[in-house]
């Protein structure tokens, strides 16, 4: 599975659960003003306040994620892109060299 869809899933799950928990503390607030409990402007500055903060964590959910899943992807062994591009370029001169001693002992 490539790595990006993973992380892009990730990131999207991170996303709705933000909103999620922004519907959710939206009809809380509603309800603390519908039942008095709230002014409608402190229910709205409370949630300007929370989700101000939600959108600011986003980003270090985000990082925090592709650490874990880097870490993740090294414990399981998996190779880093480089790693790869390093290996195949490698091959590469390796099958050159074979191709060039296999046409000296055929000349």
């Amino acid at each position: 599975m490539d790595n990006n869809n993973w992380m892009q899933q990730l990131v999207m799950l991170g996303i709705g659960t933000t909103s999620l928990v922004a519907d959710k503390l939206r009809q809380v607030s509603d309800e603390l003003v519908k039942d008095g409990k709230l002014n409608p402007e402190q229910a709205k500055a409370v949630m300007d306040d929370i989700v101000q903060q939600l959108r600011s964590e986003q980003g270090t959910w985000e990082t925090q994620m592709q650490r874990q899943m880097r870490n993740m992807m090294q414990d399981l062994g998996v190779a880093r892109q480089s790693e790869v591009d390093e290996l195949r370029g490698r091959i590469d001169r390796l099958e050159r060299q074979v191709r060039d001693l296999e046409n000296k002992l055929w000349r």
